[in-house]
């Protein structure tokens, strides 16, 4: 098996599980479902194409940088009609930074690597309003598992993040895709199985939630401890 690392870094992001209608919420990390459909918009896929290949890949994701819950609002008009449509809640993540990866045959997930750096469609983090603003493909692995990659990854959060954590090591959400091995874990509706907008299907796919410890490369060393009767004794 092979892993494929992003990074899914932008102003916005929006990873709708059980959005319907005229709220659409958003998770607090990157679903499958949304990045198999970045993948498929960077090969090139049509919404009805078949996905039964991207949809067996196993997938995981890191929290490098939590997002700050945002609220919008949108009002639209019927295309034909003119009709003003109902008002609609729109949920986002401001400043969020992931690290994701999908780990499936070296065949897909080497077209997959190519297809990020040169996509077909424009990738966006959830919502076509949702831009990446880094690049989004980290590499491919051959000799690590998804697991492994997830914890060697170096953290990605933005600078000033990073600058204000002292401590030369940090501890990361990992979200992973469960197997049959992890005993009793959170369930998501989130397995893609058609993107076809007459008829967009999803199944139940099993989470476990478990932590990494990163370095930091912006730590700094703790002050030494103030001791005020130092200058009695002539230190």
């Amino acid at each position: 098996m092979s892993v494929l690392v992003m990074q899914l870094a932008g102003p916005l992001q929006a990873w709708g599980a059980s959005a319907r209608f005229a709220r659409r919420t958003t998770e607090q990390a990157p679903t499958k479902s949304g990045v198999i459909g970045l993948l498929a918009a960077a090969l090139g896929r049509g919404r009805t194409a078949d996905l039964t290949d991207l949809a067996a890949l196993r997938f995981g994701v890191r929290v490098d940088q939590r997002g700050i819950p945002v609220r919008d609002y949108q009002v639209a008009h019927h295309f034909e009609t003119g009709k003003a449509m109902p008002v609609s809640e729109r949920f986002y993540l401001a400043d969020a930074v992931f690290v994701a990866a999908v780990e499936g045959e070296e065949d897909l997930i080497n077209r997959l690597h190519q297809a990020l750096r040169s996509p077909v469609f424009l990738p966006y983090l959830g919502r076509r309003s949702c831009p990446p603003s880094r690049p989004v493909e980290l590499g491919v692995h051959h000799d690590r598992s998804l697991d492994e990659c997830l914890a060697a990854e170096p953290w990605r959060a933005s600078p000033w993040r990073q600058g204000r954590v002292r401590e030369p090591e940090v501890q990361l959400e990992v979200i992973v895709q469960a197997n049959g091995d992890d005993g009793p874990v959170d369930t998501l509706r989130d397995q893609p199985l058609s993107f076809d907008p007459r008829h967009r299907r999803y199944a139940l796919r099993g989470i476990r939630h478990d932590h990494v410890v990163v370095p930091n490369p912006a730590a700094r060393p703790l002050p030494a401890e103030h001791d005020p009767t130092a200058v009695l004794r002539g230190q």
